[in-house]
């Protein structure tokens, strides 16, 4: 006697199929996400993010800070103003021709005519008549062009070096004007009376040289 499948006995056939159709498919997928995942050898996981089919692994990138070699020489300079020559003892000319009539003394007072009393004298006395061309002594460059309350007209020219000659009781200061580079030789102002503490004395050019600002013997630089 044949027994009858129930209905039952369908469904749950049915049901078994539908499982294990569900379980491949979850192994599938699991299988398919951890091939996204990378163990690197310290066993961490680097999540690798797909866009349009090209993984793009993100990672910190520090990049190397560029260096800079700050030890450069720095190149020779020209004087600022305007000559390279080094001006030594002996190289200056006068600044015109005449007699020496009252010499450099700044230790031994030297007796002032005009003032009657003993001073002392930053600089040499040159006689000579009024309106005598006044010349450079060196090479140089206009510094300064003023009135001295004391020594009257003066002109200063930088000659490098530290070394500044400066010219006092001139006629005038439109010869020249601040800035300019000078020759030796070349006119710059004239002989005159300008100079309130010298002005009883026969006309003459106040010349003075100085080293670093200091004033120094003018004797010691002409020839």
């Amino acid at each position: 006697m044949r027994v009858k499948k129930k209905p039952n006995d369908k469904v749950a056939v049915a049901l078994v199929l539908c499982f294990c159709v569900i379980a491949i498919a979850s192994i599938f997928s699991m299988r398919s996400n951890f091939s996204q995942l990378d163990l690197d050898g310290k066993d961490n996981i680097n999540i690798a993010q797909e866009d349009n089919g090209i993984i793009d692994n993100e990672q910190d990138v520090v990049k190397p800070v560029p260096t800079v070699d700050s030890t450069k020489q720095k190149q020779d300079q020209t004087d600022q103003n305007g000559t390279n020559e080094q001006q030594s003892a002996g190289s200056f000319a006068m600044p015109l021709e005449g007699k020496i009539t009252k010499g450099f003394s700044l230790k031994e007072p030297i007796y002032s005519q005009t003032l009657d009393q003993f001073v002392v004298h930053s600089g040499i006395d040159i006689e000579a008549p009024a309106d005598t061309k006044v010349l450079a002594a060196g090479d140089g460059t206009i510094t300064k062009v003023y009135n001295d309350d004391k020594l009257g007209t003066t002109i200063e020219i930088s000659h490098g070096n530290g070394l500044v000659t400066r010219y006092c009781n001139l006629s005038t200061a439109k010869m020249i004007g601040e800035g300019d580079v000078v020759k030796k030789g070349q006119p710059i102002s004239g002989v005159g009376s300008s100079a309130l503490f010298e002005s009883l004395e026969s006309s003459h050019l106040h010349f003075e040289v100085l080293k670093d600002g200091v004033a120094i013997d003018p004797n010691d630089y002409l020839r």
